[in-house]
């Protein structure tokens, strides 16, 4: 191994791959009519988000896999290169690729609201996958994404068969509380039972469990998960096993510019900390550090602020 090699085992990440289109305005949006807004596009997709957060110096390897349409998959393999991770990209025959608009209140907070057109990401299936994939891969991570059309459930449900001969340790995060609500809380637990590690956002863990309180929520998800990390934004984050609230990790002060894919953020500095022998605790403060540099600049990767995103 040389000093640049990655060490240790890589980390697969298996979600969705998205152009966003992010309109920052200070609202309220007039309608039936026009609103002033800073308009970019950039790469997204909170599994390609997670990737590119967890390929950091001295991280793990990491390797993507998703679906795209032909119309922007060039460009989408090149961003994920840039970002320092080894994609593999299904290119789909007829469907291109999903289009999100991340509406950012910038009076509020920077939150953001998205308009999803799912694309190609949602048709990832089962076909889509190989147990060669896990060659010399020591975690594999499922965007929650994955669970919310048939074709990438089928997916979901091989890849967990696949890392279970294996031996390779499974992490998810439910990815949208919208698209949670509507595919049900049972069943999402039970698609995604065998995860070793759950990672909700504080919204997200409150549908999974009908608990209002987050570490309640936190303590009860970790009765059926070994590993629980809620994801709180500025509240910063909950670690919780064996039925209780472990750690409190605080957030770090940030000066939000947009939030979308904070908790993309997270996740990929959470896992690669993981990954690289960081405690739980550890690992959440990493996530804490990654999502305050996530929200100080416009788009969902790391390195939006400096490197040039114009698009396919």
């Amino acid at each position: 191994m040389t000093a640049a090699d990655p060490p240790g085992p890589a980390l697969l990440v298996v979600g969705d791959v998205i152009t966003d289109v992010v309109a920052r305005y200070r609202g309220p949006l007039a309608a039936g009519t026009d609103t002033a807004a800073s308009v970019r596009t950039v790469a997204g997709g909170a599994g390609a988000n997670v990737a590119c957060w967890a390929a950091r110096p001295g991280g793990p390897e990491v390797r993507f896999l998703g679906r795209v349409g032909a119309d922007s998959a060039a460009w989408h393999e090149r961003e994920l290169v840039a970002a320092g991770v080894r994609p593999r990209l299904v290119v789909d025959p007829r469907a291109p690729t999903g289009t999100v608009i991340c509406l950012v209140d910038t009076d509020d907070a920077a939150e953001r609201t998205f308009l999803t057109d799912s694309g190609a990401s949602l048709r990832l299936d089962a076909g889509d996958w190989s147990p060669g994939l896990l060659d010399g891969v020591g975690w594999l991570h499922l965007s929650g994404y994955l669970f919310f059309s048939e074709p990438s459930r089928a997916l979901v449900a091989v890849a967990m068969r696949s890392a279970r001969a294996r031996g390779v340790p499974v992490s998810v995060d439910p990815a949208s509380a919208g698209f949670l609500s509507e595919l049900g809380a049972d069943r999402f637990l039970s698609l995604a039972e065998g995860a070793g590690v759950l990672l909700p956002s504080r919204d997200e863990a409150r549908l999974l469990t009908g608990l209002p309180d987050a570490a309640d929520a936190a303590a009860e998800l970790s009765r059926r998960v070994r590993l629980v990390v809620v994801r709180q934004g500025a509240a910063g984050a909950l670690v919780a096993r064996s039925g209780a609230v472990r750690f409190r990790i605080p957030a770090e002060p940030a000066s939000p510019v947009d939030t979308t894919g904070a908790g993309d953020a997270f996740t990929g500095a959470f896992l690669a900390a993981l990954l690289t022998g960081g405690r739980p605790e550890e690992a959440a403060a990493e996530g804490c550090r990654a999502g305050a540099r996530a929200v100080a600049q416009v788009g969902a990767r790391p390195g939006n602020g400096t490197r040039s995103t114009a698009g396919p």
